[in-house]
């Protein structure tokens, strides 16, 4: 956060320094302009309390809600100035989060009443993985790993220098005391199979096709391995993979694809403001 507004020359803006009357206070309501889920609202809070000015944020809805378009979803009052500073950073974060919710909402509304879940990846935005996974859970969503230290996945580059997917494993269980969950990714039945023996926890199976997904689900029936599906899934195929049988599917498109979230912030002016009661909000 503090980034962000350093970033935005926020102690420095000329243009609303200049313009605005110091002395000026308002009230602005932020509305959505489209359906969708709303993430990141307490995060306006935080902006203008870094900013160090006395902005009252009221919210109108909560965090996972679904909205339409029009709808208010947080009322700010206080200095103009503030507001004003504040708001493309508020804004920033609120449309990014509330559209990766919005996107990961479509996913599960595409498998709903399937026993499958869909996962987030890391491919999220350099320092904002922690609030692009927040945004994702709001959704109904699921967080895969946070970062390299939360499970161990065996990705193709890793099975290659190890020498496959059998020493892979043996050479991580060597290390593994701790019992960290282990996740071998597979681009082939074959492949699949040689994971299965190893016992592993999770199997991901990237970039498969629809029969051999199957296979390998019916191969897993004598194992407690479950299985992911991985690999350019989109609304168009997620349905289809979630009928497999697998128990996951992550979906990168998640926090790299997601569009924005269009939403307002507008404001109305005055001078002498105080609260009273029956005041229009």
């Amino acid at each position: 956060m503090r980034t962000a507004l350093a970033e935005d020359c926020a102690d420095d803006d000329v243009t609303t320094l200049w313009a605005v009357p110091a002395d000026a206070r308002a009230h602005a309501r932020i509305l959505a302009r489209q359906d969708g889920v709303v993430a990141g609202l307490p995060i306006l809070g935080e902006v203008y309390r870094q900013l160090g000015h006395e902005v009252e944020v009221s919210m109108q809805v909560m965090d996972g809600e679904r909205v339409q378009a029009g709808q208010s979803l947080a009322e700010l009052t206080g200095p103009s100035r503030a507001i004003i500073t504040g708001e493309r950073t508020a804004l920033n974060f609120l449309q990014r989060m509330s559209g990766i919710a919005t996107h990961a909402a479509a996913f599960v509304d595409a498998v709903a009443g399937l026993p499958v879940r869909i996962l987030d990846t890391r491919k999220t935005a350099p320092g904002l993985r922690a609030l692009d996974k927040y945004a994702v859970a709001t959704a109904g969503a699921s967080n895969h790993r946070l970062n390299l230290a939360a499970m161990v996945l065996l990705k193709e580059n890793h099975i290659a220098a190890a020498g496959g997917v059998g020493a892979a494993v043996a050479a991580v269980r060597a290390h593994n005391a701790a019992g960290i969950t282990v996740e071998v990714e597979v681009e082939s039945v074959t492949q699949a199979a040689e994971a299965l023996r190893t016992g592993v926890e999770w199997i991901m199976l990237d970039n498969m096709s629809l029969p051999d997904i199957r296979q390998v689900v019916a191969m897993r029936a004598a194992h407690a391995t479950r299985i992911e599906a991985s690999g350019n899934v989109g609304l168009d195929s997620v349905t289809a993979i979630a009928l497999t049988g697998v128990d996951a599917i992550s979906v990168g498109a998640l926090t790299h694809s997601a569009p924005a979230f269009d939403l307002t912030l507008l404001l109305s002016q005055f001078r002498d403001w105080s609260p009273r009661k029956g005041a229009d909000k």
